[in-house]
C-alpha cells in the first residue's frame, strides 16, 4: 500500500461491516454502546500502521483484518472508559457513551469490547497466534499502567520527566509499535525486522504525544480545532509544565505554583501567566528539541530495516508529520 490513507480504506469497508454484525448481536443493550462507541470514527491509525506493516513484507492482507479489528476495539475501549474517568461528556463532537446511555452500561460495553478485541485476534490465521496474543496481553496492561500513572500524576508532586516520558510510552506508543509489530509479524516478516518496526512505533508515538502536549500551548486554534490553554487550565503535568517547573528561578516558580493552587481563577488570564513563564524558561524549543529527538530514533530504527527505501517513504512521512506541524 502506498500511503495511510490506502491503508485507511481498505480496512474501513471491513469494518463498517463488522460493526454491523455487532450492533445486531443481542443483548442489544450491550451490544449497541460498543457499534456506537466504534461508529463515532477516528482516523484508523493503528489498524492502518498494522495493515502498512503488513504490506511491506507481504501483498496478500485479507488474514490480516481480524487483527486490525481487534487494535482498533481495543483503541477504542481504552477512549472509553477514558471518557468515563475523566467525566467526559463530547467525544468527536459526539455525546460520549456513559453520557448517551448510561455509566454502568458504558462500563459493561466497554468491558466487552476489551474480550472482543482478543476474540477477534485469535481468529487471525498465522502460525504465531501465540506470540501475537503474548505481545497484545503485554501491550494491553501496559496501557492501563500508563493510564494508572496518568491518574497518580494529578495527585502527585513528585513527577519528573523520566517519570511522564514513561508515562506517554505506556500510555500512547506502545498501543502504535505493537500495530506495527503484529502486522510484520502476521506477514512473516523476520524477528528482526518486527522488533525494529516496534522501536519505530515507541518513538513516533512518543513524539506525536509531545507534539500534543506543544500544540495544547502553542497551536492554532483554527488549524487544529483545539482551543489553546486546556492542559494548562487542567493542570495537566505535561512535559511543558515539567520542564518549565525544573528551570524556574526561585521566583517564578513561586509564582507558577500560586497558579497551579488556584481553585477560583480567569482561564485566559491563567494561560497567559503560564504560557509566558514557559517562554522565559525555553520550554517550546525544549519540547521541539526532545520531539526531533524521537523524530530521529524512529527514523534510525527505519533504516535497519533490510526493505527498499521506497517501501519507506510512508512511515518515513508518517515521522515527519510530528515536526511539521511544529514549525
Amino acid at each position: 500500500m502506498n500511503s495511510l490513507d490506502s491503508s485507511v480504506a481498505y480496512f474501513e469497508s471491513a469494518f463498517q461491516e463488522e460493526i454491523q454484525k455487532i450492533i445486531t448481536t443481542e443483548p442489544h443493550k450491550l451490544y449497541e454502546p460498543v457499534g456506537y462507541s466504534l461508529m463515532i470514527g477516528g482516523k484508523r491509525l493503528r489498524p492502518a500502521l498494522m495493515l502498512h506493516a503488513a504490506s511491506l513484507f507481504t501483498d496478500s492482507l485479507n488474514h490480516v483484518l481480524p487483527a486490525a479489528m481487534a487494535i482498533e476495539i481495543f483503541h477504542n475501549f481504552t477512549l472509553l472508559h477514558d471518557d468515563i474517568m475523566d467525566h467526559a461528556d463530547l467525544r468527536r463532537g459526539l455525546p460520549t457513551v456513559h453520557k448517551k446511555y448510561s455509566e454502568n452500561v458504558a462500563i459493561l460495553s466497554g468491558d466487552a469490547m476489551s474480550i472482543l478485541a482478543f476474540k477477534y485476534l485469535s481468529q487471525g490465521e498465522t502460525p504465531n497466534l501465540k506470540e501475537l496474543l503474548s505481545l497484545f496481553s503485554v501491550t494491553s496492561l501496559e496501557v492501563c499502567e500508563g493510564q494508572q500513572m496518568d491518574m497518580d500524576f494529578e495527585i502527585s508532586a513528585e513527577v519528573t520527566i523520566e517519570h511522564y516520558i514513561e508515562m506517554i510510552r505506556l500510555k500512547t506508543a506502545v498501543l502504535i509499535a505493537c500495530s506495527l509489530k503484529i502486522g510484520a509479524l502476521m506477514a512473516n516478516a523476520t524477528a528482526e525486522a518486527a522488533e525494529l518496526l516496534y522501536d519505530y512505533g515507541i518513538n513516533v508515538g512518543l513524539a506525536f504525544q509531545l507534539q500534543d502536549d506543544w500544540l495544547d500551548v502553542y497551536g492554532d486554534p483554527k488549524v487544529f480545532g483545539k482551543k489553546q490553554g486546556g492542559d494548562i487550565c487542567a493542570n495537566k503535568k505535561t512535559y511543558l509544565l515539567l520542564k518549565a517547573a525544573a528551570s524556574c528561578d526561585p521566583e517564578m516558580l513561586l509564582e507558577l505554583n500560586l497558579w497551579l493552587a488556584k481553585e477560583d481563577f480567569d482561564p485566559a488570564q491563567k494561560v497567559a501567566v503560564i504560557t509566558a513563564i514557559y517562554e522565559k524558561t525555553g520550554v517550546s524549543a525544549s519540547a521541539r528539541d526532545l520531539m526531533r529527538h524521537y523524530h530521529d530514533k524512529a527514523l534510525a530504527a527505519l533504516s535497519k530495516l533490510n526493505i527498499p527505501d521506497a517501501q519507506k517513504q510512508v512511515l518515513i512521512a508518517f515521522a515527519g508529520e510530528a515536526m511539521v506541524r511544529i514549525k
